[in-house]
């Protein structure tokens, strides 16, 4: 019977080496993939730059006055959804083998393993 095995893990990394090691050890694997949320890197990106805020100073006769403040980014100006490096894995397999694919993700720290048998 073919089984379906979803899991959770807090990085990519943790994840990749699950599934290396599932693919490795395991027989009956059809297929083995993980997703995970771009946007993490795009904020790791941002941590290391600048923001800048535009000020208004004064009104002038026709325009206003602004001033740009210039300062560096940190982890904490950056939303949580973003920073999250949640990864989602997805496992096809026979039946056979699902009691030592749930014993590796949980060895390798998965939370939420599900199956449909």
């Amino acid at each position: 019977m073919v089984t379906r095995i979803t899991a959770e893990f807090e990085s990519p990394d943790l994840a990749e080496t699950a599934l290396n090691r599932i693919r490795n050890n395991v027989r009956g694997v059809y297929s083995a993939t993980m997703r995970y949320s771009h946007s993490s890197e795009e904020a790791k990106k941002l941590r290391h730059g600048s923001i800048y805020t535009v000020l208004p100073v004064a009104p002038s006769a026709q325009n206003f006055l602004t001033a740009v403040l210039e300062s560096p980014a940190s982890k904490d100006i950056i939303p949580e959804p973003l920073r999250n490096r949640k990864t989602n894995v997805f496992i096809v397999c026979d039946g056979s083998g699902a009691d030592r694919i749930h014993s590796v993700l949980s060895s390798a720290g998965a939370v939420n393993i599900h199956s449909n048998t």
